[in-house]
C-alpha cells in the first residue's frame, strides 16, 4: 500500500508538472520579447531583424525588441543568447556567420554552435556586392584580378563579418591573387572607409551597398550569387565576370532559441516569423536588397543549419583562411 501510495503521489507530481508546463506554453508570450542581433545598427542583420520584429509583435501581442550586440564576427550576441534562459524571451536573430562559419573560424567558441541553440524559423538570404573606391583603375573585376597579381598583398578588403571575409578570401583562393584584410567592427564604418579610400575593396550586402553604388560613391563590380540580381542587374555574377563556374556565397539570416526552450514556444516563434517572411510590405521593402524569403518548419532550419556549418567549413578550408 506504501509503494502504491508513493506511485501515486509521483504520478500527480508529474501530472501537476506537465500541466504547469502546459499552462506556461499556453500563456507564452505574456512580457515582452528580447530579440538580440549581433551586429551593428545599420547592418543587413538589423534592418531586417528589425522589421521580421515589429511584424512578430502584432502576430504574438507582445513586444519584440531589438538588441544590438556586436562583435567577433557576431560571436558576443550568440554567446548572450546561448547562456540565457530556455524560456522564449531571448531569441537570436542568427546568421551564417553566427550558426554555420563561426565553428571553423574561431579555435574555441564560448558555446557549442551544434548544440547550444533550438532552430526557430529561417527568414531568408541575400547575396553581396563586391564592390571598390571609386579611385581603383579597375573598371571590372577581371581588371581587379589583374591589378591585384601585379600587385600581390597591396590591393586591401574590408570585412565586418564572416561573409564579407569568406566571400572575398574565397575569390583570392580561386583567381589565386593575394589581398590585404582590414577588420572592421561593423559593415557601416567599413563602408565609411571604402567611400573614403582607407581601403580598395568591400564586399557586403545589399542594405550597405547597394544605395552607395546606385548613388556613385562606390563601383560595383559583381554580385556574389549564381544569378544576377533584379535590384542591379547591369551588375555580372562573379562566376560570370570571371569565367569561374562554383563561385557562390550569400548571407542568411535564421531565427533561433536557447536549446532546452520547450516545443511549444519554438512553434509559437515559427509561426510569428513565418507570418514576417510572408508580409508584403517587409516583401516589398527588402526586394530591392535582393532579399528571398523561404517559410519553413523548425526541423527543417536544423537541416539547413547542418548543411550550411559544412559549406561554410568548405569555403573556409579553401580559401586557407587560418582559426583565430
Amino acid at each position: 500500500m506504501k509503494r502504491l501510495r508513493i506511485a501515486s503521489l509521483l504520478s500527480a507530481a508529474l501530472g501537476l508538472g506537465l500541466v504547469a508546463t502546459q499552462a506556461m506554453a499556453q500563456a507564452y508570450p505574456n512580457k515582452p520579447i528580447k530579440a538580440v542581433v549581433p551586429f551593428a545598427a545599420g547592418s543587413a542583420t538589423d534592418q531586417i531583424g528589425r522589421a521580421f520584429a515589429q511584424k512578430m509583435s502584432e502576430v504574438l501581442g507582445q513586444p519584440v525588441v531589438v538588441e544590438n550586440k556586436a562583435g567577433v564576427n557576431g560571436m558576443l550576441g550568440a554567446d548572450a543568447v546561448a547562456k540565457s534562459a530556455p524560456d522564449g524571451y531571448t531569441i537570436l536573430i542568427g546568421t551564417n556567420s553566427t550558426n554555420a562559419a563561426l565553428k571553423s573560424l574561431m579555435k574555441k567558441l564560448p558555446y557549442d554552435q551544434d548544440t547550444a541553440f533550438a532552430p526557430v524559423a529561417y527568414m531568408g538570404s541575400v547575396p553581396l556586392i563586391v564592390a571598390v573606391n571609386n579611385d581603383v583603375p579597375a573598371k571590372n573585376l577581371k581588371e581587379l584580378v589583374d591589378l591585384a597579381k601585379s600587385k600581390p598583398t597591396q590591393i586591401t578588403f574590408a570585412s565586418a563579418s564572416t561573409s564579407q571575409l569568406v566571400s572575398t578570401e574565397v575569390l583570392s583562393s580561386m583567381t589565386g591573387i593575394k589581398m590585404t584584410n582590414v577588420p572592421y567592427k561593423s559593415g557601416p564604418a567599413a563602408m565609411t572607409d571604402l567611400i573614403g579610400g582607407q581601403v580598395n575593396l568591400f564586399s557586403a550586402d545589399f542594405a550597405v551597398m547597394l544605395p552607395q553604388v546606385k548613388a556613385g560613391k562606390i563601383r560595383g563590380l559583381a554580385v556574389t550569387s549564381t544569378q544576377r540580381s533584379k535590384a542591379i542587374p547591369e551588375l555580372p555574377t562573379v562566376n560570370e565576370a570571371l569565367g569561374l563556374k562554383d563561385y557562390e556565397l550569400i548571407a542568411y539570416f535564421a531565427v533561433f532559441a536557447p536549446a532546452g526552450t520547450p516545443a511549444d514556444i519554438v512553434n509559437k516563434l515559427n509561426a510569428a516569423v513565418n507570418v514576417a517572411a510572408t508580409d508584403k510590405t517587409i516583401l516589398e521593402r527588402f526586394s530591392a536588397l535582393g532579399f528571398e524569403t523561404a517559410p519553413a518548419s523548425p526541423e527543417a532550419l536544423a537541416q539547413r543549419s547542418k548543411a550550411e556549418t559544412a559549406k561554410w567549413a568548405k569555403a573556409i578550408r579553401d580559401a586557407k583562411i587560418e582559426p583565430q
